[in-house]
């Protein structure tokens, strides 16, 4: 019995981005398994009157299930910090930091934390846009810089496919950032409290981890734990904390790298809403730490207590 128990729970789930799919499925697996340990859980599908539906649930607790804009940006965190409900995970500003790849690259840097190079490319240069700048070569990833799941996401070979990759990012946000394509290993780190899970190596046939590959049963091969040397295991479960502390994370993230040909990591993004199907990334780093799939969520849960400590 916890303190949260006799509380009313609600999961705020779907919403209006281009991730609602899988943010329902996550949605979904955490409400069954709060109801499965004694919790009193609501699923929410957060709409433009999501504040009159927290009223009317009479909703003490929020389980945020959300992901991308509205929900992983700071929106939705900002309006129950204004409500007083207490919610999981990251708050208003490592919210918004996390979700803005280009800010999280300054945030990166201005901390010593390799990343790969980039530049940002003004609204509506897709058709006009010239040569790569000084220092930049092909190939290079171009990506909307506040979504997930790679979603508007290409790795340009040349400059012939530069307008087609510009103009599928500018779909998704007014701000685009081209960065190194890093060759290598893509690999994860989930960071659960302050504490590293173990590392996942994604292997795909595709250049790319793109939305497929994620989400789509047999696209990708996950190899857990990573087969890495030890020195280079331990330093990017290191990086992906100092990450998480960089940004300002609380309660759980997830940290994504592309490990080059020399062993050299670098970060390509963090998740401060990481996805939470039962397959997931995260749950299934922390099954491998022998943390089931309730338990996960219950942990997660808490820290929606801590932050409630906070305002008393």
């Amino acid at each position: 019995m916890t303190p949260l128990t006799n509380k009313r729970i609600g999961v705020l789930m779907g919403g209006a981005s281009s991730e609602r799919e899988i943010s329902l499925k996550s949605g979904g697996a955490i409400e069954r398994a709060l109801k499965q340990r004694g919790y009193q859980a609501v699923s929410i599908d957060v709409d433009s009157q999501v504040d009159r539906t927290l009223r009317n649930e009479e909703i003490q607790i929020a389980f945020l299930a959300l992901h991308g804009s509205g929900g992983e940006d700071g929106s939705i965190q900002g309006l129950l910090e204004t409500m007083r409900i207490p919610y999981t995970g990251s708050g208003v500003l490592p919210s918004a930091v996390g979700m803005n790849k280009g800010t999280t690259k300054m945030v990166l840097m201005s901390c010593h934390i390799r990343t790969p190079q980039g530049f940002y490319v003004p609204q509506g240069e897709q058709t006009t846009f010239g040569s790569l700048p000084p220092g930049f070569h092909y190939p290079v990833v171009v990506k909307p810089l506040g979504q997930g799941s790679t979603i508007g996401v290409s790795i340009v070979k040349g400059p012939s496919d530069m307008e087609a990759a510009l103009a599928s990012a500018f779909r998704f946000g007014s701000q685009v950032l081209v960065e190194h394509f890093i060759e290598g290993k893509e690999v994860t780190v989930g960071i659960l409290g302050e504490t590293p899970l173990p590392v996942i190596e994604m292997r795909t046939k595709e250049a790319l981890y793109h939305y497929e590959a994620k989400y789509q049963s047999g696209k990708t091969e996950y190899i857990l734990p990573a087969p890495l040397e030890e020195s280079e295991y331990r330093e990017v479960q290191k990086i992906a904390l100092a990450v998480h502390r960089a940004v300002g994370c609380e309660g759980v993230s997830r940290v994504d790298f592309r490990i080059d040909g020399k062993g050299v990591p670098f970060v390509l993004e963090i998740n401060t809403i990481p996805g939470m199907t039962e397959t997931s990334l995260l749950p299934k780093a922390a099954a491998h730490a022998g943390i089931g799939y309730e338990t996960l969520v219950e942990q997660i849960l808490e820290s929606a207590l801590e932050r409630e400590k906070t305002w008393e």
